[in-house]
């Protein structure tokens, strides 16, 4: 039997002009970005049709590529490449998509020929429901958790469905409650992954260290913390990863907000939160 799963659409060396970048005067003129993008879609169909339908209108695309990379500026490329990568997605006939963005006139002081990001994404597959855990208590804990969200938003393989109030609660040590520690900021949220339970818990930690994260105390302060609560009904205790989290049923600052998220909600193996909040809040 005959497939198709490594067809290809190729469009290289669309041009656009954006800013993009960190320093300001990358916000002040317009640079030049250049566009690849080569894409995984089944063809068997179009060249058997002779339908247009059937395939990736490649003229559309470049249209909404540009009018991607012109929209709001961003400081990296690499977050230009993944906004890209997700406009690509957008065709449900795509399985794949390889993305490079170029920037010709990086401001390096020094002879280059080319500064170049590539990302490589996926169709998600088979979505898992997840809740997140967020709280710190060290510097901006608004910004940061603001920071944070937005982060979690476009990382890859996440999506991001709903955003709890935060909540604000006394620092807890080793030894119970610390009044003389700075209070806590905390929040919930809810989302769907396609990532492994361990690869997302490797990118969380990956944005608490881009928040100032530093693990040099159990339970000290913190600028960021981002907990795997729950990852559907599955149930994991390998290497350091333990899901659903051990101490979830046990914290009115996870089990609140998460009920005003999902008023039907149930921790894996421990019941309805709201009951379980009930119980706490009962002593």
């Amino acid at each position: 039997m005959t497939t198709f799963a490594h067809d290809r659409i190729t469009l290289t060396g669309l041009r656009v002009e954006a800013n993009h970048g960190v320093l300001p005067e990358e916000r002040q003129r317009l640079q030049p970005f250049v566009i690849d993008v080569e894409l995984t879609v089944p063809l068997g169909v179009a060249a058997a049709t002779d339908d247009v339908a059937a395939t990736v209108h490649y003229g559309l695309l470049a249209e909404r590529l540009t009018a991607a990379a012109t929209a709001d500026p961003v400081d990296l490329i690499e977050t230009l490449a993944e906004r890209l990568a997700r406009v690509a997605l957008e065709d449900e006939l795509v399985d794949e998509v390889r993305l490079t963005v170029h920037k010709p006139e990086a401001p390096i002081p020094l002879p280059f020929a080319d500064v170049a990001v590539t990302v490589v994404r996926r169709r998600p597959v088979a979505a898992v429901p997840v809740v997140l855990a967020l709280g710190g208590n060290e510097g901006d804990r608004e910004a940061i958790q603001q920071g944070a969200l937005a982060a979690l938003r476009r990382l890859p393989g996440l999506v991001v469905t709903a955003v709890s109030s935060p909540v604000e609660t006394v620092a807890v040590t080793l030894d119970g409650p610390d009044e003389t520690r700075p209070r806590y900021l905390n929040r919930v949220v809810l989302g769907e992954t396609d990532l492994p339970a361990p690869q997302l818990l490797a990118a969380l930690h990956g944005v608490e260290r881009v928040f100032g994260r530093v693990r040099a105390e159990r339970w000290g302060d913190r600028t960021l913390d981002l907990d795997l609560v729950t990852y559907g009904e599955a149930r994991i205790d390998d290497r350091g990863l333990v899901v659903p989290h051990p101490r979830a049923g046990q914290r009115e600052f996870v089990l609140a907000p998460w009920l005003e998220l999902d008023p039907e909600a149930v921790l894996p193996g421990a019941g309805r939160v709201a009951d379980l909040l009930a119980r706490l809040r009962d002593g």
